[in-house]
């Protein structure tokens, strides 16, 4: 019979002490948190920086836009170098890569993506800025690198586990 009256009192007296609650509720909820918390930084920078490259590219593209670039024989690494000034604080500009084409019509320029089979070919990539009244499409590309990739979640969308990030801009010339 006294087996059967503790039974209660131990019941009752788990039910009223709380010391350590607080510490197990957050270690139930701090990973899940922490991994939202890390997963939201984590795409705020890969939105940041892509605006940062399409602020760049739109900038850089003007100088072949105005004649500016033609005029001063802009060759790919210029150009690439007039990029790489205004994203040097968040990207290797070793990694910034740049294709320049000239085109007959807007309706035939190009503006995909520079992937075949999960990589980017960097070896199609070329430099034509064109002259007054050409058609020009500049695209500009750089794979970030995913810091967290974890539990199949990532937000890379190459082979390599990066997430490709790419600029356009599609302009007419100006006539210089």
């Amino acid at each position: 019979m006294a087996a059967v009256l503790a039974r209660p009192r131990i019941v009752r007296r788990f039910r009223r002490e709380d010391d350590g609650v607080a510490a197990v509720e957050f270690a139930l909820v701090a990973g899940p948190f922490l991994f939202l918390l890390f997963a939201i930084i984590e795409m705020a920078m890969v939105f940041f920086a892509g605006q940062v490259l399409e602020t760049a590219t739109s900038s850089a593209s003007r100088l072949i836009m105005t004649g500016q670039a033609q005029s001063q024989n802009f060759d790919q690494t210029a150009f690439k170098n007039e990029i790489c000034k205004k994203t040097n604080a968040l990207m290797n500009c070793a990694g910034i890569a740049v294709d320049v084409r000239t085109y007959t019509s807007f309706g035939g320029a190009s503006t995909s993506k520079p992937v075949s089979s999960g990589t980017v070919n960097y070896s199609g990539m070329t430099y034509s800025q064109g002259a007054g009244g050409d058609i020009v499409v500049v695209r500009a590309v750089y794979e970030w690198p995913v810091l967290m990739p974890t539990f199949g979640l990532t937000i890379g969308d190459l082979a390599n586990g990066k997430r490709l990030l790419m600029a356009t801009a599609a302009f007419r010339n100006e006539p210089f």
